[in-house]
């Protein structure tokens, strides 16, 4: 139990100081510092075990724990980004071209913009252009591959007609209806935007 504890401790200051000598530092007090006049000969007290006002923690213990914790946090990280479409058997072909092409779009190697046209459940047609790479960034498409929910186009991608909402919009400006677009660059890309 005492050898959890221990490594409970190493794990807290590991992750509360971000350099062997940030800690060193937080263990040296300025009466160390007054008498020392040296910072450097401070530190190797503190290091040895002689001067320091908490836990005796070695230059390879901390090293060893920070790259622990790092490798432990790369792989939580990869480990989320596991594909949705994994596994699974699709039937339709338009699922199919989405799973091949969604590891390159999470990762930023592709940029893939879908145009779909099809009915809404009221009957209405709805078309528009929907960033696929921005879409897996917001959204979990698990119930897309899964067949339990349809691809749609949504106000908030790039750009959606239907056909209810055009003749408002028409009416309302007199027939002037023009589509505006703002061009932005997130992480390097070219995307752009519908803005009303």
């Amino acid at each position: 139990m005492d050898q959890e504890e221990g490594q409970t401790a190493v794990d807290n200051i590991v992750t509360q100081f971000s350099t062997y000598e940030d800690f060193l530092d937080s263990q040296i007090t300025t009466v160390d510092l007054y008498y020392l006049e040296d910072e450097t000969l401070a530190r190797q007290l503190v290091e040895l075990g002689y001067r320091g006002t908490g836990e005796i923690v070695k230059r390879e213990d901390f090293e060893a724990r920070k790259a622990a914790i790092e490798i432990a946090r790369l792989a939580e990280r990869t480990q989320k980004k596991t594909l949705t479409s994994a596994g699974k058997d699709l039937q339709d072909n338009f699922l199919k071209a989405l799973a091949i092409r969604e590891e390159d779009n999470r990762n930023g190697k592709v940029s893939s913009v879908i145009f779909i046209r099809d009915k809404n459940s009221h009957g209405q047609e709805v078309s528009g252009y929907i960033d696929y790479a921005h879409r897996l960034k917001t959204e979990d498409f698990e119930v897309y591959f899964n067949g339990k929910k349809r691809l749609l186009p949504r106000p908030t991608d790039l750009r959606l007609y239907q056909v209810t909402t055009l003749l408002e919009s028409r009416s309302r400006q007199n027939s002037t209806y023009k589509p505006s677009f703002l061009t932005i660059f997130p992480e390097g890309r070219l995307n752009y935007l519908y803005a009303r």
